[in-house]
Parts: C-alpha cells; structure tokens; sequence
C-alpha cells in the first residue's frame, strides 16, 4: 500500500522538522509539504489541487498567526472534503477540542503525544474515524453535559446506528454492515443525535461510552 500522504502546518519550524522527523520512522507515513500558517496552508493546497496532488491528512497546529488552525480546518474540509485533518496542539482546552471537531477535524492530538499515538490519529483519519488523544478524550467524557433523553427512546435500528457510530464507523460502513442504503444510514444517524438531543456524532459516540452501550470507540486511544 501507497504511504499515508501528510500535510503538516505550524507556525513553528523546530516544530515542523521535529513532527517531520518524528513521522519519519513510520513506514506507511510520508510528509509530503508544509506550512507556517493556515493561509500559506490553503494557498499550497491550492496549488496542489490544480495537480491532483491533495495530501491525504493535515496535521494542523491550532494558535497560528493569520489564519489559525480553526478557521483552516474549516477552509480546507469546505474546499477539499476528502482531505482530512487532525488538530494538534499543546492545548486541551474543552471549548478548543469542541471548535476543532465542529469545524470538522478527525481528529485531536496533543504535541507531546507518542509518534506511535499521532501515527494511529493519521491512519484513523484517513480510514474516515475519529481518533482523540486519550487525554482529550477522558476530558470529554467527564465535561459532556447529560442530556435529558435516554437509550430508551431510540428505536432497535437506531441502537444498532449508534453503535456503529461509536465505534467510529461512517455512513457507508452503517450502510453496509445493515444492508440499508447511505441515504438511509444519514437518516438514522440524524434521528439519533435529535433524539438524545446531541449535535455531533462525537459527542453520540463518547455519550454512548458514558452509558454504557459500547465500552470504547476508536477515538478512545486504545
């Protein structure tokens, strides 16, 4: 198999080469670019889109001159929504990781994790899974707020959807580990978050680990 294509973009260069050669000695990784900032960011990828030469994952620093991680990430799964990207910085903030995600993020790392825990956050990305650092991810858990609504009100399909979804699967796998169609399988996931009153599949999959129902997604860092 072709090594995973990263992008890596922060506004420190003993950063850069440090990830660069941190990634180095993971054999299915390759770092193929990078940038100081988001907007140097978006104008390579351009750059690279008119090639067809997209990378397959950004790992993007968050607090950046110009344009910052958040409003790039933004950027970047608008222009390019195959490309995926992991937030990584020295920062856990709740309200941080919770804007990373909504902007669209696979995933959320911290800089001073492991080269084998990044490797793991690039290749969930780009199988399409959330992968959070478990830090993040105890923090998530402990600070997400319970909704009113139980398991209760979730129909067995549904159930079956949420999880799926906690363990990190897309659309397409639900629909195909169901035999339903994708349009469907949206529908279900949709229904789901309403119903426990949850406006991101994340926040579905760490409230379905709270409860109970499933006892670790991807995300999890295991």
């Amino acid at each position: 198999m072709n090594p995973i294509r990263v992008f890596l973009v922060d506004d420190h260069a003993v950063v850069r080469r440090g990830m660069h050669a941190f990634l180095g000695m993971l054999n299915d990784i390759e770092v193929v670019d990078e940038a100081e900032d988001g907007q140097v960011a978006l104008e390579k990828l351009s750059l690279r889109a008119e090639r067809g030469d997209l990378p397959d994952v950004v790992l993007m620093d968050l607090l950046m001159p110009r344009l910052d991680g958040i409003g790039a990430t933004r950027a970047i799964k608008q222009l390019y929504p195959d490309v995926e990207v992991v937030a990584l910085t020295s920062f856990s903030e709740a309200e941080r990781v919770h804007l990373a995600l909504e902007a669209g993020a696979s995933g959320y790392m911290l800089k001073d994790a492991e080269a084998d825990q990044v490797g793991a956050a690039v290749r969930a990305a780009k199988l399409g899974q959330v992968h959070l650092d478990p830090a993040v991810a105890r923090m998530l858990t402990r600070n997400l707020v319970a909704p009113q609504a139980t398991s209760a009100v979730l129909t067995a399909r549904e159930r079956e959807v949420l999880i799926l979804l906690a363990d990190g699967h897309s659309n397409r796998d639900i629909a195909n580990a169901l035999v339903i169609s994708e349009r469907t399988a949206r529908t279900h996931v949709s229904n789901v978050l309403m119903k426990l009153g949850l406006s991101s599949r994340t926040q579905a999959a760490l409230w379905a680990v709270r409860e109970g129902i499933v006892q670790g997604p991807s995300f999890s860092g295991r």
